[in-house]
């Protein structure tokens, strides 16, 4: 595509600069336009009839150039530019340009593109989704997952065969450990006499290991501070801060404890979560322990729940906490007396759990998902599914979630319903540890030894596969930052070179 000169819209030389003291005039505003004027999107919404505010402003006769082109030619122009500059250089040009991010029609077909011909997106409701934040993310996994310049990724059309995922060999040097899961029926193939590779992330992206301080498996990663800093529980008992910002590589801060303390829990550490600069951790000695991070690590508080505790959401006005007895407990860590309420929505242990200030969304070994509504204290839903949930990602109307199997379940989440919508088989051969979905990436960590980063349409869209020598059995993303635990006790942070 020839250049296009931008001219700032301040320079007196260019109509799109003229100062306006109002909207432009009547002749300056085209007809909406009809359906005959939209392509048809597979998976994309059909095309509706613009509101007054998505109606776009047509160039003047006197306008010469870029401006001069009809309205769908700009835009489509200009969905060849980084969904980041339409975002923030754009409007800064000229009050024309400034509409074409506000065209949520050039999103979708951005998106389309993207995704590739065959997907749907987003998978759940469509009601006020984020298309430019779904796009931005979406570019900047395909730029950083699969080593390609902007854009340069191979779109995939009607006819022609999707693209193959990127494969990435983590330590592929040390010999591959035997298989820890087969539970679901598929062995998993492992090639022992694969040819070693050298480690080639992306160039895009740097690979961080953090230094062997962990004696035992490490269960639990949580990215914070905008992926600047990083807690790590493991079955040594610990939980362990690190500064990400320390130079190239990753500096230990604290070992979290008590003065006097043997370490950081009595028992094993499952499961991390934090709210602002409090961090919560809980673990197989039935307790819940809180640390203040703006205060070195130091303790804020200790909660008995009465069992091992294997998933936790801190929330702004509570912490929730799903145990091996069957129970989510919610807890106010303010007050003396924490136990807020203990409900009972499944017949064995809560693996799983998300949340927001409206409802709990649980899972458990039972193979039961279940919905309770915060406000009004009653249970709205239970699901029966054909394998238990074992991670689980909520955020909008989605819920993801990854079952013991290594299937990828989707629901929407709206006014309190809970539906599931589709399951997905994205290649891993067995259970899936960690999930993480955002408007436009969804990462995927298993004990089959793989972690997997895809686009999440319908079916996901997988950029990389990273094949490690032991199980990952956990993940966490923060600000494009990725963290993986595996069972060979090795934590890597993958992220953005700067």
């Amino acid at each position: 595509m020839s250049e296009v000169r931008m001219m700032d819209r301040s320079d007196p030389g260019t109509d799109c600069g003229q100062e306006q003291d109002g909207p432009p005039p009547p002749d300056q505003v085209i007809s909406q336009r009809g359906e005959a004027s939209r392509p048809e999107l597979p998976g994309l919404p059909p095309p509706v009839t613009p509101s007054s505010s998505d109606v776009s402003p047509s160039p003047s006769a006197e306008a010469s150039g870029l401006l001069s082109l009809p309205w769908e030619m700009l835009t489509n122009i200009a969905s060849h530019l980084p969904a980041q500059c339409v975002i923030d250089v754009l409007p800064k040009v000229c009050h024309a340009l400034e509409n074409v991010g506000k065209d949520s029609t050039a999103w979708q077909l951005r998106a389309a593109r993207l995704i590739g011909s065959r997907a749907g997106f987003p998978v759940g409701p469509r009601e006020d989704f984020d298309w430019p934040s779904a796009c931005v993310e979406m570019e900047q996994l395909t730029t950083c997952w699969t080593g390609q310049a902007h854009l340069k990724a191979k779109q995939t059309q009607e006819g022609e065969g999707e693209r193959q995922p990127q494969d990435v060999a983590l330590n592929p040097q040390e010999e591959l450990a035997e298989p820890q899961n087969q539970e679901n029926g598929r062995p998993i193939e492992i090639d022992e006499h694969r040819p070693p590779r050298s480690l080639s992330p992306p160039p895009e992206l740097e690979c961080i290991p953090l230094p062997s301080e962990h004696i035992g498996q490490i269960n639990s990663v949580l990215l914070m501070g905008e992926g600047t800093v990083l807690a790590t529980g493991s079955r040594d008992w610990n939980v362990k801060l690190w500064d990400l910002q320390a130079g190239s590589g990753a500096t230990l801060l604290h070992t979290l404890g008590g003065q006097g303390d043997f370490s950081t829990h009595g028992g094993w550490v499952w499961c991390l979560s934090a709210l602002g600069h409090q961090l919560a951790s809980g673990g197989f000695d039935s307790t819940v322990r809180l640390w203040d991070l703006q205060a070195d690590g130091a303790k804020m508080g200790l909660i008995r729940a009465g069992a091992a505790v294997l998933c936790l959401s801190y929330q702004a006005d509570i912490l929730l906490a799903g145990t091996l007895d069957k129970r989510v407990n919610m807890y106010d860590p303010r007050a003396a007396q924490p136990l807020v309420k203990s409900i009972c929505l499944h017949g064995e242990a809560v693996l799983c759990m998300a949340a927001d200030d409206k409802y709990i969304i649980s899972g458990s070994t039972d193979c039961t998902v279940a919905v309770y509504d915060r406000r009004a204290g009653k249970d709205l839903k239970k699901l029966r599914l054909s394998s238990y949930l074992q991670s689980m990602s909520y955020r909008g109307c989605e819920v993801w979630a990854g079952d013991h199997s290594g299937m990828i379940h989707t629901f929407s989440m709206q006014a309190g319903t809970l539906k599931p919508i589709s399951k997905f088989d994205v290649g891993h051969g067995a259970m899936i540890t960690g999930i993480h979905r955002s408007a436009g990436s969804l990462y995927t960590c298993s004990t089959d030894r793989t972690v997997k980063v895809h686009i999440p349409c319908a079916p996901p869209r997988t950029l990389c596969t990273q094949h490690h020598k032991a199980g990952v059995n956990a993940l966490s993303v923060e600000a494009g930052v990725l963290a993986l635990a595996s069972g060979d006790m090795r934590v890597e942070v993958w992220r953005p070179r700067k």
